[in-house]
């Protein structure tokens, strides 16, 4: 459909990422918005309802026909009964999106979780590009990953799958929000570690991105928190790639933009501790914030090409894994990086 577009919304605890894209990946319209999550799930739902439907709206306006809708959102999510079951930051339980979306829209909805559609984005169009088997990691407030195998990614039997930031890498350590002590995103996520510093510096206030500028400059107590961080940080990717054997492992989340400053620690980490394992490539994100509504874009232009006959995808060239090309995106190839 030469005039057909996909409506793509990235939800968060604070704002949404929301666009018009095409079955090539051009972006057509982008914008943002804030989310009302202090006003509770129910204004988080109707704001989504409402972005979704203008944006529909505009395109009709500007003579394009939406053909599908694809909506991200954090915490734990069926993906397959498009139901957002849990999410701490927006306040969600067991809110069916996708069947709103699609009623409000009348065209056909899908929804996926924040991580998953982002490492989507960057295996297919980012620092992934070409690799069969891509770990994508975000670190942020918390730590999640995505597996991406094939450019397909899996929720888990419970929609739970990805959650590497609670693989406990210091039994009996800090406390971490799940209920149990010690897990990965309890020492190395940002949060953590602005966290740690804050606490044995007595710097109120102070962030990652305080810890890793003031860790470059030599021994001091920013240094040994960041090491610690990293220490932990390696011991959680190598036991996910005990398990999953990425070739690729992409990094991203606020804690990523420290570049150098991470990676080239990190990496020499991750080398010190293998054994068997094959070492991985150690990247950083390439798509930045925007990979999670690129994502969106992704899963309902994929849901448009399921539910095509073969007959029509040859007829309109459409094969859904690859319709979102990295030149269309910005990217005409994944970033040169090095690796460990």
């Amino acid at each position: 459909m030469s005039d057909g577009i996909v409506v793509a919304l990235d939800v968060g605890g604070t704002g949404m990422k929301c666009a018009l894209v095409r079955p090539d990946g051009t972006v057509l319209h982008a914008e943002r918005h804030p989310t009302p999550a202090a006003q509770g799930p129910d204004a988080v739902t109707a704001t989504i309802l409402d972005v979704a439907a203008a944006l529909a709206g505009r395109a009709r306006a500007d003579g394009l026909t939406p053909i599908a809708a694809g909506v991200v959102v954090p915490g734990v999510v069926d993906e397959v009964h498009g139901i957002a079951v849990w999410s701490s930051n927006v306040g969600f339980r067991d809110v069916p999106l996708r069947d709103l979306l699609a009623s409000r829209l009348a065209i056909p909805a899908v929804l996926g979780h924040d991580v998953r559609a982002g490492g989507l984005a960057e295996a297919r169009l980012g620092a992934g590009r070409g690799e069969p088997y891509v770990l994508f990691v975000a670190i942020g407030t918390g730590i999640a990953a995505a597996h991406v195998v094939d450019g397909r990614t899996s929720a888990g039997a419970h929609g739970a799958a990805g959650e590497l930031g609670h693989i406990v890498v210091r039994p009996g350590g800090p406390p971490c929000a799940c209920g149990t002590r010690g897990c990965l995103e309890s020492v190395a996520s940002a949060a953590a570690i602005g966290r740690r510093y804050a606490q044995l510096s007595g710097r109120a206030g102070a962030t990652a991105v305080d810890v890793a500028a003031r860790a470059t400059a030599g021994p001091s107590l920013a240094a040994t928190v960041w090491e610690d961080a990293l220490a932990a940080l390696a011991d959680g990717l190598l036991t996910a790639q005990a398990l999953i054997d990425a070739g690729t492992i992409v990094l991203g989340g606020g804690l990523a933009e420290a570049g150098d400053t991470l990676f080239t620690p990190l990496r020499a980490a991750l080398q010190q501790r293998v054994t068997f394992h094959r070492l991985p490539l150690l990247v950083p994100a390439a798509l930045g914030d925007t990979a999670g509504c690129l994502g969106a874009a992704l899963l309902a232009l994929d849901s448009v090409a399921g539910g095509m006959t073969e007959r029509t995808e040859r007829s309109e060239g459409y094969d859904g894994m690859d319709g979102i090309t990295a030149r269309s995106a910005g990217y005409d190839r994944a970033p040169e990086v090095g690796g460990p």
